[in-house]
């Protein structure tokens, strides 16, 4: 008989600063004479920007699956395409499809653990919101940023507009949230060993993503980010079991992705799972 069981999460938490105009798009719900072309997205209740975590964790993926050379074998719409393990054998070999889930279709239905990988959304941090509030900005909290389409052959140009969240804005706390599960009774039971290195896939999304871009025209400058301020944290099962055990904190306080991923967090986290 399978199981699956949850040997605890792992909470990495930190800020996100936009180190160049950052766009993410939103809806901009009619059609306005003199309109911006390309509204960012907004919290309905209060109009200010956030980072959503789909776009955080379909980035990551999106980095990743090129990095592993994934087959990009599923249409998702018109215009994109993403990777899909098809079978237990590709689910099995595939650390992004372990971290970030699959549709437990076909083959795979019954074969699958759950998602591993939680990101939420981030907003605006307290100091980066009173910072936007003074500042001189074109809309509420934002920048409009004017581009100029040139015609290759007659050279007419079409000027654009678009919104950006102004660089050296900064939102927090950003948390993403990570479970370690073992399985049993298959034939394919995992051990703690190989979850923690789906963690280690986790961190190396990110680091990928601060030398790409976040949202849309990063070719043309936009969406440079960088993780800081980054705290990591284990909450072991009997977290949940016994309100007066304590989380682990592993490492040091304030560090960056870079550092973050050299450090040994695999032996913190199997002693507190092991009891050591």
């Amino acid at each position: 008989m399978e199981s699956i069981k949850l040997q605890g999460r792992i909470i990495l938490k930190g800020t996100i600063e936009a180190k160049t105009g950052l766009h993410i798009g939103g809806n901009s719900g009619e059609l306005d004479i003199g309109g911006i072309d390309n509204p960012i997205i907004r919290n309905a209740f209060n109009r200010q920007p956030y980072i959503p975590g789909s776009s955080l964790r379909g980035k990551m993926r999106g980095l990743l699956d090129r990095h592993y050379g994934n087959d990009l074998n599923k249409p998702v719409g018109r215009d994109v395409r993403i990777h899909e393990s098809k079978t237990v054998e590709e689910y099995k070999k595939c650390p992004v499809s372990q971290v970030f889930g699959v549709a437990p279709t076909q083959e795979l239905r019954g074969k699958t653990m759950p998602t591993r990988l939680i990101i939420r959304d981030t907003f605006l941090t307290d100091e980066s919101l009173a910072a936007l509030d003074k500042a001189d900005t074109d809309t509420d909290f934002t920048e409009i940023k004017t581009e100029v389409a040139i015609d290759r052959i007659t050279s007419a140009a079409t000027p654009r507009q678009q919104e950006r969240v102004p660089a050296g804005t900064i939102f927090g706390p950003m948390q993403i949230i990570h479970s370690l599960y073992t399985l049993h009774g298959s034939d394919h039971d995992n051990t703690l060993e190989d979850e923690l290195n789906y963690f280690d896939t986790v961190l190396k999304g990110m680091e990928l993503l601060e030398d790409d871009y976040l949202g849309g025209s990063g070719s043309r400058g936009s969406g440079q980010i960088a993780f800081g301020n980054l705290t990591l944290t284990f909450k072991s099962r009997e977290c949940y079991e016994d309100p007066k055990v304590p989380l682990i904190p592993i490492g040091d306080e304030n560090t960056d992705i870079a550092t973050l991923r050299k450090l040994d967090y695999k032996t913190t986290i199997l002693k507190a799972i092991n009891g050591e």
